[in-house]
């Protein structure tokens, strides 16, 4: 399928970008479907939405909290004492909130410790406990199954409500409210769900213990009052930013005890309106009892208030549902498959990287509103993945650019100026680019007259010495004027014009060349004069021009390529440098000369016809030269 995708690149690379997709693809199945490694980053994300949307939350009025806060513990001190209180006191407030026919009343307090000093206090409390059908007491899983608490969970069967059968004779380990009697028990866990990162965010539905499902308190009280529950163990809760009604348990303690015989009628019947038909929550926000805990919204979260939440979610179906797995995956598949559909066709990473940074926004923008709708959709993992594919990809791109680069600019280094070197690079030309191209250009040989007998004078050494420090000069005239050099035949010079870079002006280019060469030639050999080397007076050049069309492009095998020019054309630009021998040094055919046109710095002299070896018709060259102003 890669290949389909990527035509354009080599089976190498296509193999390199099918392992990259694949692997990346199986990798995001197993962190959705399985490895969750991911999951606090998710999670994080999930709480910048909960808090978003959190000032949207208005809870549930029928949901009341009774706080023991600092207040309360100090204003209790004359009452009750020091923490913690006689029993009873808790007693004869649930006995006054149930004049008030509230809906259920939960204690979010533990009675783990009986008082053997007052036994009376714990039995008014248990009695109270159990003539209110609806009051509930909280308990504890603990870890250890073998310790102290130990009990069998058959014994807790009807204290928890259990609805299945699990494995007989099991145990559990578990803090219970001792200090009450257990046909007052009616009981609900309250251990935290705490994720990796230290956050709850979950409140349990329920624990399996060996096959028995311990409900926990808001699960045991919304389903006694007849709610229906999520599937599942556990759900995520959504937070309100303003928390339920509360009352401090001082004021309401006092007011419904010691003030009460002296309440107004109207005042009797608008504390009837505040209980009546509520949801009673008894718990503790001071600081001094350690029921605090870090929450999406806030630190220091008091475990009463996360009891509100979760009995709130539960009651009014507000809980978070987590997408399939199937659906992320589906996301980051999809983008993953148009940036494939992107490299092929080699947009610029710049694009498709802003492309994905949009979808990117998008996808955290639908998360979030999804949040509104009690949904929660990961899109950390397959952005990662989409990320990570691009990243990977673009990096590859880059440096198998920066190859194909560096091999243009050591190829074309050998031919041309290194400025239009670097124009051709920054086009994006590679090899396979420019080869095989049908060009009008024009083509120019120098050969050097007499070299035969200069190395028959001379030692190897000075003569390719002689030969370097004449190319080297003449290559230079080439690359000022823009031609390409196309490569040295024996002591012969070629090289052509209009490619691999248009040149409109190829032909003037290429005689203007030549006119320097010649220049530069008189120049060089004064200078060997001047060394007092009498054996290269007679050193010359014969220079031939022409124009026309030829194939241009990149011949040879793999691990040795040259940019030349081959065709009819060029053997005819050769041919014109052999007759220029007793003419002139340089000749150029009739089609150089039109092709220059009107030129303000040159002019030609026709020399005559010549025939030439390969054509039937003789051809009309001329010499060029300079106008004199």
């Amino acid at each position: 399928m890669l290949k389909i995708l990527f035509p354009f690149i080599q089976s190498a690379t296509i193999r390199w970008y099918a392992a990259l997709t694949l692997l990346l693809l199986l990798a995001m199945a197993g962190e959705l479907f399985g490895l969750h490694l991911l999951a606090t980053t998710e999670s994080r994300l999930g709480d910048v939405y909960l808090r978003h949307h959190a000032p949207s939350y208005q809870p549930d009025p029928d949901i009341v909290v009774v706080d023991i806060d600092d207040p309360s513990m100090l204003a209790m001190q004359k009452i009750a004492g020091l923490w913690v209180w006689k029993r009873e006191i808790h007693g004869f407030l649930l006995e006054a909130l149930a004049g008030f026919a509230p809906k259920a009343i939960a204690f979010d307090i533990s009675f783990q410790e009986r008082d053997l000093g007052s036994p009376k206090s714990d039995a008014f409390l248990s009695d109270q406990i159990r003539e209110f059908p609806h009051a509930y007491q909280q308990s504890l899983l603990l870890d250890d199954a073998n310790s102290a608490h130990a009990i069998a969970l058959a014994d807790l069967k009807d204290a928890f409500a259990i609805k299945n059968q699990g494995k007989a004779n099991a145990k559990v380990s578990m803090q219970l409210p001792l200090a009450t009697e257990r046909s007052a028990w009616r009981l609900g866990l309250v251990n935290s769900l705490v994720d990796a990162d230290g956050v709850v965010r979950r409140y349990r539905l329920y624990a399996d213990v060996a096959g028995w499902h311990l409900p926990s308190l808001p699960a045991r009280v919304v389903q006694d009052l007849g709610f229906t529950l999520p599937q599942g163990a556990d759900f995520q809760m959504f937070w309100p930013a303003q928390g339920h009604k509360r009352f401090a348990y001082a004021d309401l303690f006092k007011t419904l005890t010691e003030e009460r015989q002296h309440l107004a009628p109207g005042a009797e019947a608008a504390l009837d309106q505040l209980f009546r038909n509520k949801i009673i929550i008894i718990g503790s926000s001071a600081p001094g009892l350690f029921d605090h805990h870090l929450t999406p919204l806030a630190p220091g979260y008091p475990g009463v208030d996360i009891l509100a939440v979760a009995m709130d979610n539960l009651k009014n179906g507000r809980s978070i549902r987590q997408v399939p797995p199937q659906w992320p995956f589906a996301a980051g598949f999809g983008l993953i498959a148009l940036l494939v559909l992107a490299f092929r066709q080699r947009l610029h990473p710049g694009i498709t990287g802003g492309a994905l940074l949009i979808l990117s926004l998008a996808a955290v923008y639908l998360a979030d509103q999804m949040v509104a709708h009690h949904w929660m959709l990961p899109v950390v993992t397959p952005l990662i993945f989409a990320w990570a594919w691009f990243v990977s990809a673009a990096l590859a791109g880059y440096l198998r650019e920066r190859r194909t680069r560096d091999r243009t600019v050591s190829l074309f280094g050998r031919f041309l100026n290194p400025e239009v070197v670097r124009k051709i690079v920054d086009h994006g030309e590679t090899v396979e680019s420019l080869s095989g191209q049908m060009r009008l250009i024009t083509v120019l040989f120098s050969d050097i007259r007499g070299f035969t007998t200069l190395a028959e004078s001379k030692a190897p050494q000075d003569v390719v010495n002689i030969l370097n420090r004449y190319f080297e000069r003449q290559v230079e005239v080439v690359w000022k004027h823009g031609g390409t050099l196309d490569k040295y035949i024996g002591d012969c010079i070629m090289a052509f014009w209009g490619a691999p870079m248009d040149d409109p002006e190829h032909a003037s280019h290429a005689v203007a060349a030549a006119l320097e060469m010649q220049d530069n030639l008189l120049a060089f050999r004064q200078e060997l004069l001047a060394e007092e080397d009498s054996d290269l007076a007679d050193f010359d050049v014969g220079i031939g021009v022409h124009t026309g069309t030829a194939v241009v492009g990149f011949i040879g095998a793999k691990r040795k390529l040259d940019y030349t020019a081959i065709g009819d054309n060029v053997n005819l630009a050769s041919r014109v440098e052999g007759l220029t021998k007793g003419i002139a040094r340089a000749l150029v055919t009739k089609e150089t000369m039109l092709a220059c046109g009107d030129n303000a710095d040159i002019t030609f002299s026709l020399r005559g016809s010549f025939a030439v070896k390969g054509r039937a018709a003789e051809v009309e060259l001329y010499e060029p030269l300079r106008k004199i102003p």
